[in-house]
């Protein structure tokens, strides 16, 4: 995948994110969760943007480290949706399969980053 291409799924995962969250009950805990999965997919895309636009190798690979982290964290709001009956398994499911899909990703690049690092 491109960073182009992968740009603009992280882009698309954000925003299928902000439409889920906008269809969320009104309900405290509901709000809680939504306030933290706009935040942390949002930063996925946001902070992808910024690790391509790194001055220095170490910059990306702490910037893509961040991504990582948010990646993560999505992953773990959206497990938690269900538990909490704000939203039945069935429309959670493929945003956390892209999720996930995406933190691997950005584990792996993270990953090799640090290690074509350790090899200069």
């Amino acid at each position: 995948m491109t960073e182009k291409e992968l740009k603009i799924r992280t882009r698309r995962f954000t925003i299928e994110i902000l439409n889920f969250v906008d269809q969320l009950p009104n309900r405290r805990s509901a709000h809680i969760i939504g306030n933290q999965l706009g935040r942390s997919a949002s930063a996925v895309a946001a902070n992808y943007r910024a690790a391509c636009r790194a001055r220095s190798h170490a910059e990306f690979i702490a910037k893509i480290g961040i991504v990582e982290e948010e990646a993560d964290e999505t992953q773990f709001w959206l497990d938690i949706i269900p538990e909490t009956k704000n939203a039945l398994p069935e429309k959670v499911s493929p945003l956390l399969n892209e999720a996930r899909e995406l933190t691997a990703i950005f584990t792996a690049a993270h990953k090799t980053a640090k290690t074509n690092r350790n090899k200069k």
